[in-house]
């Protein structure tokens, strides 16, 4: 199993940039994406953006599409989402996941590994 721990959330004013990181314990054979989802206060938990361990595939969440981008460095079992011009609307507990699909889902029912959790906070 895969330990999942995320940093690098705060306090920023529109326009701003944050790059989010999730370290993970250890990688496990049947864990091929990695995900980040977020949760506003009173909204269900939303996917923003995934990538594959093993290939280059990425995929976003319409809404931040142009601003955000997911990475990873195999060597260090960590991936990032670097936060680009962001908005009042993006503010959000974000969480890192882990899934054992080699597709990248939105459903956060398919990620059996979750962080917990950072505050991203953008001021008006």
């Amino acid at each position: 199993q895969v330990q999942l721990v995320e940093s690098g959330g705060g306090l920023v004013q529109a326009g701003g940039s944050l790059r989010l990181s999730c370290a993970a314990s250890r990688r496990t054979f049947n864990t091929y994406v990695m995900a980040w989802f977020r949760q506003a206060p009173g909204n269900e938990r939303e996917f923003v953006a995934g990538i594959t361990w093993s290939s280059i595939r990425t995929r976003y969440t319409d809404s931040v599409k142009g601003r955000f981008t997911i990475s990873r460095d195999n060597g260090k079992n960590t991936f990032y989402l670097q936060m680009n011009s962001l908005k009042p609307e993006d503010t959000a507990i974000y969480y890192c996941a882990a899934s054992s699909s080699s597709a990248i889902l939105t459903d956060p029912r398919h990620y059996g590994y979750w962080g917990q959790g950072t505050q991203v906070t953008v001021s008006s």
